[in-house]
């Protein structure tokens, strides 16, 4: 823990409340991020959407929730017009209200992939680090560009990540995302695949499907369908004889769902900048086969238990799946990957290395 409790303010994306079950696995991250911080005694002031934990009584820092309009079709990927009419303008009111009160606070935990925070920046009186969880965004470029960088630091979720933002002309720092073990317990293991995440094309659960077929194995798939389209015109159609959708857990049942697997199947159709449900399925214990895109490699290099395979080969990763899945019942097996995944992606590693990162910037700040 650091030296002396801090206040800070942590902005929470924007598409969802920050709440359980996760929409996603950058809401489970930051939801994790303020859970920690609290109980390690930090005054946390939570600027987020309306309907998420941890929100303060001050009404400037509970943002509208993002409606869609009657008859839309929601999405992970566009915004209803709602969004810049009212979804932005209350969060540049809440930056309007640390702005009001620097004095109030030490530093800013930035995590809403909106660039409006780094355009602030500067004018907060307090300093910001932003962690970087997705593919470079050039509005952001733009915006930390434009402000000379004042105010601003960076981290990053994954190598892959940070070189695409060093190259762009934003430096960060290395910090992956952390799972919490008291979440993901260790679990016996079993027979069947699994597969979490979010229904969307991109995390191509389908592929998962087609995998398990061939393998003549159950396969039990979990999580917030993200895309209806994706969802009703390819997912569904293909459940039944195996294969089951389990809807969206809450934490504790998800956990035991993979607890209870002999193997995750993880299957981005897209370079992952990080890949949450690599390390939640390993502090469980249940190895995991994947494609090797974005971030993922490095979790796997991190870890024990975790193969990779070429993108979009589904040959290999099914080749590869039969080999993996005696050792999902092998308890001491099943230890030694919760082992090595508590070791390198631990959530209290992440926080120990959070709070580092907050105390260097604020030594700086007070010696300029």
């Amino acid at each position: 823990m650091s030296a002396r409790p801090l206040r800070i303010v942590v902005i929470a994306p924007l598409r969802f409340p920050i709440r359980r079950p996760h929409a996603g696995g950058l809401e489970s991250a930051v939801w994790a991020e303020v859970d920690a911080l609290r109980r390690r005694g930090h005054e946390v002031t939570f600027i987020a959407p309306e309907g998420s934990d941890f929100l303060p009584d001050a009404h400037e820092f509970r943002l509208p929730p993002v409606v869609w309009p009657e008859g839309a079709q929601p999405t992970d990927t566009t915004w209803p017009s709602s969004y810049r009419r009212v979804s932005l303008p209350a969060l540049g009111l809440a930056l309007d209200a640390v702005a009001a009160h620097p004095e109030r606070y030490d530093v800013v935990s930035n995590h809403c992939l909106d660039p409006l925070p780094l355009q602030r920046a500067a004018q907060l009186g307090i300093p910001m680090v932003t962690t970087l969880h997705t593919p470079v965004d050039l509005d952001a470029v733009e915006a930390h560009v434009a402000a000379a960088g004042d105010g601003s630091q960076f981290l990053s979720v994954s190598t892959h990540t940070k070189v695409q933002w060093d190259a762009a002309g934003v430096p960060s720092t290395l910090l992956p995302n952390g799972v919490d073990p008291r979440a993901w317990a260790l679990g016996p293991g079993g027979d069947d695949l699994v597969w979490f995440g979010r229904i969307v094309p991109e995390k191509a659960p389908h592929v998962a499907v087609e995998v398990a077929r061939r393998l003549g194995r159950r396969l039990v798939i979990a999580g917030r369908i993200g895309d209806e389209e994706y969802a009703r015109d390819v997912m569904f159609p293909r459940l039944g004889g195996g294969v089951e959708y389990a809807g969206e857990l809450a934490p504790e049942p998800l956990a035991n769902l993979v607890g209870r697997s002999g193997l995750a199947l993880a299957t981005p159709a897209w370079a992952e900048p990080f890949g949450l449900v690599g390390p939640e399925a390993l502090m469980c214990g249940t190895p995991v086969v994947g494609f090797a895109v974005g971030g993922v490699p490095e979790i796997a290099a991190a870890t024990m238990g975790m193969q990779l395979v070429a993108a979009d080969d589904v040959d290999a990763m099914t080749e590869r799946a039969a080999a993996m899945l005696p050792s999902g019942k092998d308890a001491a097996f099943r230890a030694v990957v919760r082992e090595t995944a508590e070791r390198r992606f631990s959530l209290d590693i992440r926080i120990d290395a959070l709070e580092a990162s907050f105390a260097r910037l604020l030594e700086t700040e007070s010696a300029a």
